[in-house]
């Protein structure tokens, strides 16, 4: 299985009435209002930074879309937008892809509240779950989520993920260092 290229960017996934595609700058407006209408849903479960002053200095949105752009085309980092009958509903990310011997990486996302708990996130997650097995021949996926995150943790379990442990002040989200259980898939392939 090849590793991605430059060929397989902009990379498009669709699963029916869901399609996964990178942001485009015409999509600024979308992303914003999806954004700030969902700020306070999302809040509880956003990555923050334990250095107050790169809180602060965010990449604008056409610097995150270009920045998502380069890591898609160099592979380290495939940054999706989540839309459903052409609206934008959220946002998906396979990151640290790594090869060699761990050949693996990572799954995060967000979801608009008003299309959250309608299986649309698990079926995102499965596809490009897929695509990290089938396109890119990773071994491992993992999901890391607060324990508290019911709702995500229902994602991971129905897209065929498996507890596999707890890892104590994994991340820094919501301004400190939180714990998150570990979700792994494995490729059935490898």
């Amino acid at each position: 299985m090849a590793r991605i290229s430059r060929n397989h960017w902009p990379l498009i996934l669709n699963d029916g009435e869901i399609t996964l595609r990178p942001l485009r700058i015409r999509d600024r407006a979308a992303w914003l209002g999806a954004r700030r209408k969902n700020r306070e849903w999302l809040t509880p479960w956003e990555a923050t930074s334990p250095v107050p002053d790169e809180n602060k200095n965010l990449p604008t949105y056409i610097e995150m879309v270009q920045i998502h752009n380069r890591e898609g085309r160099a592979g380290r980092s495939l940054t999706l937008a989540i839309w459903f009958h052409n609206q934008l509903i959220g946002q998906i990310t396979l990151g640290g892809i790594s090869y060699g011997a761990y050949r693996g990486g990572h799954i995060g996302y967000w979801i608009d509240q008003g299309h959250a708990n309608k299986g649309l996130t698990t079926r995102a997650v499965r596809e490009l779950t897929r695509y990290g097995f089938e396109e890119l021949g990773l071994h491992r996926i993992e999901i890391n989520l607060r324990p508290e995150n019911t709702a995500s943790k229902r994602v991971a379990e129905k897209a065929g993920y498996v507890f596999e442990g707890l890892r104590p002040r994994y991340l820094h989200i919501d301004g400190d260092w939180r714990d998150h259980l570990c979700f792994v898939k494995e490729n059935p392939r490898i």
